[in-house]
Parts: C-alpha cells; structure tokens; sequence
C-alpha cells in the first residue's frame, strides 16, 4: 500500500503545484505590467504598484511552484517575472556618489519629518535634530501648535533660522535652518502648502523646498500628480537644489521617476537614499496601518550634490519616520 501510494501523492502534489501557481503568479504579474508599462494607471494601480519590491517574495514561491509542478511554460513565465522583480530591486542606474564629497565647498545635515497632523513628539524630533546634529530640517504636516511645542523644547536653539507656513491639518510646511534663510514664498496650485527657501550656505545659494504632495488615495489621483509635476518645475535647471519630503510616491511610481529623470528643467535629480544603496529602506507606517513598509519620505537633490550617512529614524507619534542625511555641494 505503502510502496504503491507514494507515485499517486507524488502526481497530486505536482497538481496542486501546478493549479496554485496561477493565484500566486497572477498579481505578481499585474503588478509587473503596471510597474513595466509608462501609462496613467487608475486608483488601485497606482497604489499596488508602490509595494513592488514586496512582490519578489511572490515571484520566487511562483517560481518554486513551477519548478515543482514541472511545467515548461510556468517555468519560463515564473523566471521572467524573478527576473523582472530582481531588476528593480537593484536597478543598474543608481550611482555611488559618496566618494566625491571630498572635493565639496560646504556640506551640511538634513533632515525631514512628516509630522501627522502636527501630532509627533516634539521632544523626540528635537532630541534627533541634536544627536544627529541637523542644520537643516524640513517639516511636512506642521501646524501652530507644532511650532509652539518645538519652540519649547529647544528647537530655536538649534536651529534659529525659520521660513514657515503653519496650518491646521495635514497643510502646513516649514523649513529650520542653522544658517540664513530666505522666504521665497510657497509652490503655486498645490493642495497642501509647500514652503521654499534659499539657504545662505558657503559662497553660494541652496534652494529648498518643503516637499508634501497629496496622498493617491479617494478622490486625489490627479491632484497627486499635479504636485508631483509641480516639484519637479520648481527646479530652475542651474543651482544646488533640495527636495525635501514626504512625495507620497516611491522609485516603482512612474511620476516620481519622471521627476528624477528631469521633467522639470531637463537635468535629472538624485534620490540620496537610491544612491547609496538605501532605496528599499521603509519610511511608512511606522504605526497605525498594518501594511509592508514602503519609502514614501525623500531628500532628492540636485547632481551637484552628493549624499553619505543616509538613516531613516522612528519618531514617536507619527506614522512617517525621519529621514538624515549629509550633503556635499559640490562646485567652484
């Protein structure tokens, strides 16, 4: 009985390895269209598409189901579609730019938080902003009882130069600096306020912006992508730049890569934390939704400068954490 069951489970499981590689390929290979395919994909695309790097797992129990089902052509479709998620784990254009902050003209920390509402503890974003010793700091989210709490806890301290537009809600932006600051007002026709400013740093000028597009959720897919274009414009094609924020967009979106690769002035931007290697490295939900980690916070430069020491840090009592890094202005 023994000897003469073991061929017919073997037939049986090779079955059911071949019938359960169909639900476990197909949303690795929808997600694999959407991410592969430049199109202005609805709602429910655009929002899948942000969790691709979680599809490999999928992708490689698809590849394994294929294998031990024994069918060429699930095979073949499962190690396409490996290969697919492989190539944009580790995508063959990111640059390792640390190396050349050698010969920079000023350098300075940076960092950015989205606040939740104005919720985070201003205690815990003060404490981080002097253990990593942050000269520059952008706040999404901010609001006037923000400001007040961090005005209280030492903030102005630390960093005493301030362009700020507070607002209730998830509206407001604001930009700290240790160094001089000029007010260049806010980006026009976007829905949550994003504060700009020139950082008087070395012998020349940065500009920075205060990044916080809406979220492609409900009603905001053509809003989000608006915000998206209208940061990518703020760039003026010559100048360090620094955009700093929460994109609601990560390296999968199509629109955030167009950004990147120059929609707005023709020079293509750089994503520090892509460049040194940190790009899969969640900045959200920290809390309050049981979802994979995605990287929806970013400081995206311009390419005369250069990142190192990027870190992503938990802040209590927001879903987003901080993001850290050191730039390197290159130049004269």
């Amino acid at each position: 009985m023994a000897a003469s069951g073991h061929p017919a489970w073997g037939r049986r499981a090779t079955t059911a390895c071949r019938w359960l590689f169909i639900p476990v390929a197909l949303p690795v290979a929808a997600v694999s269209v959407i991410r592969a395919v430049p199109a202005d994909w609805p709602l429910p695309a655009v929002q899948l598409v942000a969790f691709t790097p979680w599809f490999a797992v999928p992708a490689a129990a698809a590849l394994l189901l294929a294998f031990l089902g024994r069918r060429r052509w699930q095979q073949a479709v499962a190690a396409a579609l490996l290969g697919c998620q492989a190539f944009w784990l580790f995508p063959l254009d990111v640059r390792e730019p640390a190396a050349e902050a050698a010969g920079a003209r000023a350098s300075l920390v940076a960092m950015s938080i989205n606040a939740e509402l104005g919720g985070a503890d201003a205690a815990g974003i003060v404490a981080l902003v002097r253990e990593e010793r942050v000269e520059l700091l952008a706040i999404e989210e901010y609001t006037p009882q923000l400001g007040r709490r961090l005005t209280t806890e030492g903030l102005d301290a630390l960093l005493p130069h301030r362009v700020a537009h507070a607002r209730d809600g998830a509206g407001g932006t604001a930009i700290y600096s240790r160094y001089n600051l000029e007010d260049a007002g806010v980006l026009p026709g976007t829905q949550f306020t994003m504060s700009v400013a020139r950082l008087n740093i070395g012998p020349g000028k940065l500009q920075v912006v205060a990044v916080h597009t809406l979220a492609p959720v409900g009603n905001g897919l053509h809003q989000w992508r608006s915000d998206l274009a209208t940061v990518a414009r703020s760039d003026n094609g010559s100048g360090p730049l620094l955009l700093a924020g929460d994109f609601n967009a990560t390296f999968d979106h199509r629109e955030f890569r167009a950004l990147l690769a120059g929609q707005g002035a023709g020079r293509t931007l750089v994503d520090v934390a892509g460049s040194l290697g940190s790009r899969l490295v969640p900045t959200w939900p920290m809390r309050g939704y049981r979802l994979p980690g995605i990287t929806l916070d970013h400081l995206v430069t311009s390419p005369d400068i250069r990142g190192s020491g990027y870190s992503v840090h938990r802040v209590a009592d927001t879903d987003h954490a901080a993001v850290v890094a050191t730039l390197h202005i290159q130049g004269p």
